[in-house]
This record gives structure tokens, sequence and C-alpha cells, in this order.
């Protein structure tokens, strides 16, 4: 009777420790819970996102034929720098900036509407991010802070902010819900950054962002 009593005890603490462990669990689990669903209300995340910058063409300004050129691709130049000669037209760099593409066919024929050189101003390196319309983009503005990562670079995180969001969607990009059909837009975000202090960007790097509302 008394070994009874004992086991009964035993199984009564056992339970206690049971239900209060489950308890402690359910407690932390809402706890975790309503914070992960705080923290996802304050910032919008896409993985649809790229390093851009917009290429500049050199063209000559009268059709000829290639006799020169005076740089290299990835070669830094300075504004108003020779890049190349069609003909008597000596082709120059507007702004300063970095090669891209540069042609070497020598004897070809260029017109004016035929590039014989790309290039691009690192100043106007931007991040650009896709994000759907129903994803809080209602609540986005400009100056709004950005964390990003790039895929080339792991897990390292660098800063920006929103400069602007585009007023047309992507019209090319559409998808389609499931549920009803209706078609999800997206809108181009364009993400500033210190070009500066990360200057190893290249142009159609993948990224991810993190836009804080």
């Amino acid at each position: 009777m008394q070994q009874e009593k004992e086991n009964n005890q035993k199984s009564s603490i056992v339970n206690k420790i049971v239900i209060t462990l489950l308890l402690i669990l359910f407690i932390v689990g809402s706890i975790f819970g309503v914070f992960y669903f705080i923290e996802n209300q304050k910032y919008i995340e896409s993985d649809n996102a790229f390093v851009k910058v917009p290429l500049i063409q050199l063209t000559s300004s009268t059709p000829g034929i290639l006799k020169e050129v005076y740089v290299k691709e990835g070669q830094q130049v300075s504004a108003h720098q020779p890049i190349a000669r069609v003909g008597d037209n000596i082709i120059q760099s507007e702004i300063a900036g970095i090669i891209t593409m540069i042609k070497e066919d020598f004897g070809a024929n260029y017109s004016p509407s035929l590039p014989v050189a790309t290039m691009y101003d690192p100043n106007q390196m931007r991040i650009i991010a896709s994000i759907d319309e129903d994803k809080g983009l209602k609540d986005l503005k400009v100056l709004d802070k950005v964390s990003f990562t790039v895929d080339s670079f792991g897990k390292e995180t660098f800063d920006g902010f929103i400069e602007e969001i585009s007023p047309v969607s992507n019209t090319g990009d559409i998808v389609f819900s499931i549920s009803d059909k209706r078609q999800i837009q997206k809108f181009n975000i364009k993400i500033r950054y210190n070009i500066s202090k990360y200057p190893d960007f290249k142009n159609g790097m993948s990224a991810k962002v993190k836009i804080y509302k």
C-alpha cells in the first residue's frame, strides 16, 4: 500500500514536471512567434535584386572606318579622354568612368548609330530591387533605410537608402495569384549606397535586400 502511494506521488510529480515544461515551451514559442511577427512588420524583403548601372554608348559623330583605339576594357578614363578614332573623328568620353567594351575590328565601317565603346560612371551604380505591390509597397518612401547583401560577398551586410520608387510597374514581370487570378504587379526600388565605401560591386551582381518601413 505504501509502495503504491509512493508510486502515485512520483507519477504526480512527473506529470507536473511534464506539464510545466510544456507550458514553458508554449510560452517561449508564443513569445518567439509574436517577436517574429513584429519583426516582419518592420521591413520588406526581396531576393529579386541586383547591382545596376546605366551603360553609356560612345559613337562617332560621322561615319567612317575604325582606325585606332586608345583604351582597353576595364580601364578607368577621365572626362574628355580620347577613346578611339573613326575616320578623322576622335571619339572622347564625356565623363569619367570605366570602359566595359571597346571595338578593335580596325578597317570596319562605323555609322553614328553603332557604338565603338561602352562605359559607365561608377557614381551611378545602384541596387535595384523588385517589390510585389501587395508586399507593403504602399508603406515605402524615399530615404527609408535599407540593408542588403550581395551574393558574391557572402553574408556581409551593407547599408543604403531608397533613392527612388518607380511610378510604373514592371509589366514584363507579371505573375498570377493562384487564388483569384489577379495580376500581381512588381515595382522597381532604386537603392543608393556609399559607392566609395563599397567600390568592388560589379554590374549585374545578384543581391538581397531588407527595406525598413
